[in-house]
């Protein structure tokens, strides 16, 4: 009785799914060129499927940003002559869906069985192979015999959706050297897919071949304009990225900007001049991702400064307001999803071998797709460890356990046994150990003054529908206080 109970909860989950992303798919199919209609149909689809405060938050701000006048009007009629009808079908409406809608009954089940509910998203990395060799970047030299067997990959993909985890990253390496990515997209009709690349190998007939499958997003990676890119990615790789732009464009491909700010680059991406020109390109929306010290070769110095890091902020709110693309600023926009997202709270990456990793930046594990389900490892005591203790901070505009509360990590890894994932991967947290705890100190004394005074008040109440009591966040608040206290050696505490 308890299984067929199960069973019908499933269904019933399934066909709600369904139904709205039909929802959403014929708003979006039905565009026309009378912005007022477009507005009243979009907006009109996602009251329907909005269900909890974040969810009702979050169509407020949409339904004010794409009112005539403001930037989200221009967005929508970007949306109509830029973006085929099959991708507005089959990414646009099932990410959407994604975000907006989850099963309750898989939630309660997993939340009762395995002490978890089910993350949104899912990074996979099927080969670490590149043609590129950037400064920074963690992909070494693989060959074809270090990807992950296609049967492999598609297992973990179906256990994803298992527990209804559609929405799946792929990354690399460059992912579109993976031989088998095509037929992954085409087996997993149901699921959207963003793919992280430098644009190189993308033409028109790989480009007309992602809009007949509809459910795939292209991310194309700048770090600036030409100097910026070129000095980073190798001489050539902006005009090949500016090309791969044109190509998707040009088809209906919907797609996105990735950058990565650094010290060095931080004007130039925080440019109206950047930004407009992602838009001429036809982005239709882009990511910021500081620059990490991971890898082979961590360099804290490329990192961006504190106020480096708040001109980011600045920017990307700037944007929003006044410009019909979305930007995303994965650190500062925090506040956003009460804190990391790391652990499988939201998301989690699988890498090239099987290893089941909290976050991209954080190369440990201690589980693999090739000895466990991927359900063992997302309720293992490792990733339940770092959920239990999320968000990190109460000021969640400093969400990151690696370099915002680099200790917090460093215990966390030792307590559960975790193991670095690729040589050189403990370099983090050991020869940046000292950088990373100053860094963590100096973010705090300027970002703890713009919490108190521009914060609080919205993204406390956002944390409160999140789940998160007052009463944890002041714990977390005195907790981190003097954690800092003791690192930096205060006493005018």
């Amino acid at each position: 009785m308890t299984t067929l109970i199960g069973q019908g909860r499933g269904l019933y989950g399934k066909v709600k799914r369904e139904v709205a992303e039909r929802v959403l798919a014929q708003a979006l199919g039905i565009l026309s060129h009378t912005s007022e209609a477009n507005y009243r149909r979009l907006v009109g689809a996602m009251d329907k499927v909005a269900n909890t405060d974040q969810q009702k938050m979050i169509v407020a701000w949409i339904r004010n940003w794409m009112a005539d006048g403001n930037p989200g009007s221009l967005y929508l009629s970007r949306m109509l002559k830029d973006i085929h009808p099959n991708v507005r079908k089959n990414f646009i409406a099932k990410a959407m869906v994604n975000a907006f809608f989850r099963d309750p009954s898989t939630w309660k089940q997993l939340q009762e069985e395995r002490g978890f509910m089910p993350p949104a998203v899912m990074l996979i990395s099927p080969s670490m192979r590149c043609n590129y060799k950037c400064a920074g970047c963690y992909a070494a030299n693989y060959t074809r015999n270090d990807d992950m067997d296609p049967e492999v990959v598609d297992r973990v993909i179906t256990e994803a959706k298992e527990i209804g985890t559609r929405f799946i990253v792929m990354l690399g390496g460059e992912p579109f050297i993976y031989p088998h990515l095509l037929d992954i997209f085409k087996k997993h009709h149901d699921c959207v897919f963003q793919v992280y690349t430098n644009g190189s190998l993308i033409d028109e007939a790989l480009a007309t071949k992602l809009v007949e499958l509809g459910n795939v997003a292209p991310q194309v990676s700048v770090d600036g304009f030409k100097e910026e890119t070129d000095a980073s990615r190798g001489p050539g790789a902006f005009d090949r990225a500016m090309r791969a732009m044109d190509i998707l464009k040009s088809k209906g491909c919907m797609f996105a900007f990735s950058t990565v700010p650094t010290h060095r680059n931080i004007d130039v991406v925080t440019s109206d001049a950047f930004i407009d020109l992602m838009i001429q390109k036809g982005a239709m929306y882009g990511w910021y991702f500081l620059y990490m010290p991971v890898g082979k070769e961590p360099d804290v110095s490329l990192m961006p400064t504190p106020e480096d890091r708040n001109k980011l902020r600045l920017a990307v709110n700037r944007f929003r307001n006044t410009k019909p693309i979305l930007a995303a600023d994965f650190w500062n926009d925090a506040p956003l999803t009460g804190g990391c997202i790391a652990g499988g709270r939201i998301y989690f990456h699988v890498n090239h071998k099987g290893d089941v990793e909290p976050c991209i930046f954080c190369h440990y594990a201690t589980h693999n797709i090739y000895s466990s389900s991927l359900v063992d490892a997302l309720s293992a005591p490792f990733f339940a460890g770092l959920r239990e203790m999320q968000p990190f901070s109460h000021n969640t505009l400093r969400p990151c356990p690696i370099i915002d509360h680099p200790k917090i990590m460093r215990n966390a890894i030792k307590k559960w046994g975790a193991y670095p994932t690729h040589e050189g991967a403990e370099s983090t947290f050991t020869v940046c150990s000292q950088g990373l705890d100053e860094y963590s100190g100096k973010v705090g004394e300027l970002y703890d003054g713009i919490w108190e005074k521009e914060y609080q008040g919205w993204a406390g109440k956002w944390l409160e529908t999140a789940g998160y009591p007052a009463e944890r966040l002041e714990a977390r608040k005195k907790a981190y206080k003097a954690h800092v206290d003791r690192v930096f050696h205060r006493t005018d505490a």
